[in-house]
């Protein structure tokens, strides 16, 4: 007899919130319970269309022990406090991405869950795209020869249409415009393809006419610490696009898929693209590769539905939530520096001796 599926609650009720409970509808292995929002309008709306309960305030939720875990689609600067919250309750978090608003909360994010015992995960669910999997199985099994390169872009139109009105148009909510809330799902993903990564070093720009505070265009470059390397680009000014290429050395896999599909990833696969060239002649010999179907938001909560019932996860944890928000503040700092290398290790070290120092200062 199959098991009952985990219940979970969740807070923040606003588009991202309702693309997740659709793909938990597509999954017998979690539930969703019961969701929060301070707004009473998103919480009515929420309930008119999937017909979960709503409560009033977080503690109901939080009350109720049959709910295991709680996943969170509050705006960045939220992710910690409402984090502490759900850990200090004993559920586990899932916290989409980035991880948090900063280094430094990122980080003591990542700390609830020893102090708490819970599992913190957190939602760079582009790395679970068949695609990616699929190219981690060709670095893996030697298929394409020892990873030498990579190549990733991830852009948009978004710039052209930002107003005042919008957070993404200010520089502290969205630091580095594109990088930060596009590039960061390529960071993760080449850090699941190509290892630990050592240095980051940038440049970017500001190109769209609508007097944004953010720079609207980045290429990031990445060493990681077996030697290979990797760049991102990041667009804010163009037509949506998607894609890596990684080169190992005996073959090439390009992966680029349908960004209008975002949204709906059961039907990624249909309009997507991949191929492989194996050898030196290989370029009139592409083997065009059949992507299996997948939705990586299905995926993903089932993979919370698994850390909330048996307290492992593997993947998407914390540390890679951390990883991926210190390669864009290496970034940034790169920037800063006129394109200078930044080691990843000189950004980790500093946000924990910020912390060291903040917690030193609470306790005097």
């Amino acid at each position: 007899m199959a098991s009952e599926p985990v219940k979970v609650g969740i807070v923040g009720l606003g588009r991202w919130a309702k693309v997740l409970t659709r793909a938990t509808q597509k999954s017998e292995r979690l539930e969703i319970v019961a969701g929060y929002s301070r707004s009473d309008e998103k919480r009515q709306s929420y309930h008119s269309e999937f017909g979960i309960n709503v409560v009033a305030d977080m503690a109901t939720m939080l009350d109720d022990p049959d709910i295991k875990g709680v996943i969170l689609t509050v705006p960045n600067e939220q992710h910690l406090p409402v984090a502490e919250s759900v850990a200090k309750a004993g559920k586990h978090v899932y916290t989409e991405k980035p991880i948090a608003n900063t280094l430094e909360n990122g980080l003591r994010l990542a700390a609830l869950a020893e102090r708490y015992g819970v599992r913190v995960m957190v939602g760079h669910s582009a790395r679970l795209l068949k695609g990616t999997r699929r190219m981690k199985q060709a670095i893996d099994t030697g298929e394409i020869g020892r990873l030498s390169f990579i190549e990733a872009n991830f852009s948009n139109e978004r710039a052209l249409e930002l107003t005042p009105d919008t957070w993404r148009w200010y520089r502290d909510k969205a630091p580095g415009g594109p990088l930060s809330q596009l590039a960061i799902h390529q960071f993760d993903a080449l850090h699941y393809l190509g290892g630990e990564i050592a240095e980051v070093s940038s440049m970017a720009s500001k190109l769209s006419p609508v007097g944004a505070e953010v720079d609207d265009q980045s290429m990031t470059l990445l060493r990681f610490a077996d030697g290979a390397i990797g760049y991102v680009g990041s667009c804010w000014t163009s037509p949506g696009i998607y894609q890596i290429r990684v080169f190992g050395q005996k073959g090439l896999i390009h992966y680029e898929l349908d960004f209008g599909t975002w949204d709906n990833p059961d039907d990624l696969h249909k309009t997507s693209l991949m191929y492989i060239q194996r050898g030196k002649d290989a370029y009139g010999q592409r083997e065009v590769l059949d992507l299996d179907p997948g939705n990586m938001f299905v995926d993903e909560l089932e993979i919370f539905a698994e850390a909330c019932a048996t307290g492992r996860l593997d993947e998407l944890t914390a540390h890679d939530g951390v990883i991926a928000l210190a390669v864009v503040n290496a970034a940034l700092q790169s920037i800063e520096r006129k394109g200078q290398a930044v080691e990843l290790k000189e950004i980790l070290d500093e946000s924990r001796r910020r912390i060291a120092a903040e917690d030193q200062h609470a306790a005097e």
